[in-house]
């Protein structure tokens, strides 16, 4: 084999590698699926919808930038733009111009949108701790924790833990 051959050749992973890479991405479309089956069912919410609207209440007056939001929920500007003009559509969110900045908007929660996002955060909190939490030991969640932050802090230097 050539040197050039074995340059690019992919590192593979090897089955601890694999079974903690394929376990973290599989866990994460399931539990997403699930949780989002369920919000949809039972309170009309989709997950991305009821995560910005979680946002939105826990934000000082419940108003967020909408380029801020975006971070928060790991979307993109113009995945959030069609996301608040449907929740806004529906009452939860309104939009409000940003009086610094002529081009931003916030983002602010109604009381419609705190009264669905309300009702949904029981269940959802429910589901987090059977489907997850109840799962993992105290000692587990407290190193998930850690390992969490760590990457997304290689993966977003900025964030603060």
């Amino acid at each position: 084999m050539s040197e050039t051959a074995t340059a690019t050749a992919p590192r593979l992973l090897d089955r601890r590698e694999l079974a903690a890479w394929r376990g973290m991405v599989r866990t994460q479309v399931l539990l997403a699926r699930e949780f989002e089956a369920e919000l949809v069912r039972d309170h009309g919410l989709q997950l991305t919808a009821y995560e910005v609207l979680m946002h939105l209440v826990d934000a000082q007056d419940g108003r967020l930038r909408l380029s801020d939001l975006a971070t928060l929920a790991v979307l993109s500007r113009s995945g959030l733009t069609r996301l608040i003009d449907r929740l806004e559509r529906e009452g939860l969110v309104v939009r409000e111009r940003c009086p610094s900045d002529a081009r931003g908007y916030f983002a602010v929660i109604t009381a419609k949108g705190r009264e669905q996002v309300t009702a949904a955060r029981k269940d959802y909190l429910d589901n987090v701790r059977a489907r997850f939490l109840d799962l993992v030991s105290d000692e587990e969640q407290e190193q998930l924790g850690a390992i969490w932050t760590r990457i997304l802090q290689a993966l977003e230097p900025g964030l603060k833990p």
